[in-house]
């Protein structure tokens, strides 16, 4: 598991400013050069020898580094390290005199930006930000509501949406499904990005004429289900959007819960990467298969006692088998309805031989 931060400096300038750093980020790892780790006081890590000897060692090590070195000899130091954004660490730069604060690697997926200005204010200096979205206060394509726990499909298609987006081109954001609150910067929405709540209303603007160079879209539904005119112009985000309630016989195999889900989802236009939760019974809390799935899933799991679950409305199949041995109608409708908030099933109870799964969207 990497560690989080660390705050590397070779000159006895780099040492003070560093000094400032470890006072605020009291965790971060200080990594000194031998010449100036005695000084610097205890807890210091020794670099031996030349940064660039030691770089390999600890660079993917790290989810953020601040380097107080120069700008182009860490461009230098860490080329030969550099493997993708999705596992490269944040990476920034700050001058011998705290004026700047640069970020250098990893701007939005590893979240050098934001850090960038972090380090910024408890220095007393300028941050330095570079990435086209900032820089223009628009929307930024491949990290848009992750603090939200939105994730990101089609990334294929990142590079050529984020350019529409800077470069001003008609943009239509479409929100199935989610937080209303994914748009965090204190500047309104640039007005390039035109705001859609379905999609029917999005189809019928583009047929009087208003064409969209490319398509951002908050939705729990599958990719095939949007016109194949927009498939290589769109990225998706899957907000945690759906629970699934669940009932099953006691030791019912994880491989037959599974198959279930995901034939259910498949039927269904669905995408499995929105599910938020599983509800059940209370006397499910230790089902096997069900905390497997959660634990290997992220999934949180929510459990309500017979009684909460009577009260449920919106009941669809009730069934007097499962009244009889577990003292409530339903559990899989039931519980689904009382996790989600919704007040109506997007799927009703689906049988399989040991199972039943129900579905509702999350009320936002």
């Amino acid at each position: 598991m990497k560690k989080d931060l660390a705050i590397v400096a070779i000159t006895k300038g780099g040492v003070e400013i560093a000094r400032q750093l470890r006072d605020h980020f009291s965790e971060a790892d200080f990594l000194i050069s031998e010449k100036f780790a005695a000084a610097a006081g205890e807890g210091v890590l020794p670099l031996k020898g030349p940064l660039s000897k030691n770089l390999g060692e600890f660079f993917h090590a790290y989810d953020k580094i601040v380097f107080l070195v120069s700008l182009g000899a860490v461009v230098r130091l860490v080329a030969p390290h550099l493997k993708d954004k999705h596992v490269d660490p944040a990476v920034l730069v700050v001058d011998d005199r705290a004026q700047f604060v640069i970020s250098v690697l990893s701007g939005h997926v590893g979240g050098a930006n934001a850090f960038t200005e972090e380090v910024a204010k408890v220095l007393g200096a300028a941050p330095v930000i570079t990435t086209a979205s900032d820089v223009g206060k628009t929307i930024p394509v491949d990290i848009l509501g992750r603090e939200l726990g939105w994730t990101l499909e089609g990334e294929g298609h990142v590079t050529r949406v984020s350019a529409s987006v800077v470069n001003e081109e008609p943009v239509a954001f479409l929100q199935e499904t989610g937080e209303k609150s994914w748009w965090t910067r204190p500047t309104p929405l640039p007005s390039n990005i035109e705001c859609f709540a379905s999609l029917e209303t999005l189809i019928e603007k583009e047929q009087t004429g208003k064409r969209h160079a490319a398509y951002l879209v908050a939705t729990d539904r599958s990719r095939d289900v949007f016109p194949k005119s927009m498939q290589d112009r769109i990225v998706l985000y899957r907000p945690k959007s759906l629970d699934i309630g669940m009932g099953c016989d006691r030791g019912t195999p994880i491989e037959e819960i599974e198959e279930l889900i995901r034939t259910t989802f498949e039927k269904n236009g669905l995408a499995m990467a929105s599910i938020r939760t599983l509800a059940t019974l209370d006397q499910k809390r230790d089902e096997p298969a069900f905390l497997q799935l959660c634990e290997k899933n992220g999934w949180r799991m929510m459990t309500f006692s017979k009684e909460e679950l009577q009260r449920v409305a919106g009941i669809l199949t009730p069934s007097a088998v499962v009244e009889k041995w577990v003292g409530t109608p339903s559990v899989s409708e039931a519980a689904v309805l009382r996790s989600s908030g919704a007040a109506y099933l997007l799927v009703p109870k689906v049988k399989a031989t040991r199972a039943t799964l129900a579905l509702a969207r999350v009320v936002f």
